[in-house]
């Protein structure tokens, strides 16, 4: 599977280059060319890597990454700055960037980079049907099964799906809109708390104590995070 990667960069010359590097590196790249189209895709999950500009218009990196991080949102950064003072470096490290680099740089060091990322981060469940742990649970997708303390658990098939929404996202804030588009199929938003009584249902199966979730967490006024 290729690692899905945002790159946000406000130059289009350089946004060109270093797409057309990483996608024949094997990276399925998106671009984003300011600072807050950037932080609305990175916010909805789904990336392996986000790289990110410090000098953005509309909303700056560092704000990018701050943002980010306050709603839960785990995805490694690598930040770019073409000032090279080191206080930027340290502002960026310190919001919850993974690493940096300073412009101008070597395309071939910018992929080391992110490998070493990639390496680090822990791995997350593929198409194909490997099995994702977490806790006491085992999530086997190509037998569409799972198990809790080496216990089957009985999920319907909305559950499943909505639980390999979380895990495929994991880190993410999801609104209730994103999940009723992404798992129900909807085209249009009803008033509805089926996703609601679905993450209900969800915790009373994995959750230890589904009160007070473990892995399913509400965001109050934003939605849902899987952390598991």
């Amino acid at each position: 599977m290729m690692p899905k990667l945002l790159l946000v960069e406000d130059e289009a010359g350089l946004r060109l280059t270093l797409s057309d590097r990483l996608a024949s590196e094997g990276y399925a790249v998106e671009t984003a060319s300011d600072g807050q189209s950037g932080f609305e895709r990175a916010a909805r999950g789904g990336y392996d890597l986000v790289v990110l500009d410090v000098m953005l218009p509309r909303m700056n990196g560092f704000d990018v990454c701050r943002e980010l991080r306050r709603r839960g949102v785990e995805t490694p950064i690598l930040m770019l700055t073409a000032r090279g003072q080191v206080v930027d470096k340290v502002v960026g490290l310190k919001l919850g960037a993974d690493d940096y680099l300073t412009k101008p740089f070597d395309a071939a060091e910018l992929v080391a980079r992110l490998e070493a990322l990639l390496r680090r981060r822990p791995s997350a469940p593929r198409p194909g049907g490997e099995a994702y742990r977490f806790g006491d649970i085992i999530v086997d997708f190509r037998r569409m099964e799972v198990t809790r303390g080496g216990r089957a658990v009985d999920l319907s098939a909305r559950e499943l799906k909505l639980l390999r929404h979380f895990i495929e996202h994991r880190g993410a804030t999801l609104s209730r809109d994103e999940l009723l588009t992404e798992v129900w199929g909807y085209d249009e938003m009803p008033l509805t708390r089926t996703v609601d009584v679905h993450v209900a249902g969800l915790r009373q199966k994995i959750e230890a104590n589904p009160k007070v979730p473990e892995y399913i967490l509400t965001i109050h006024g934003l939605g849902y995070k899987f952390t598991g």
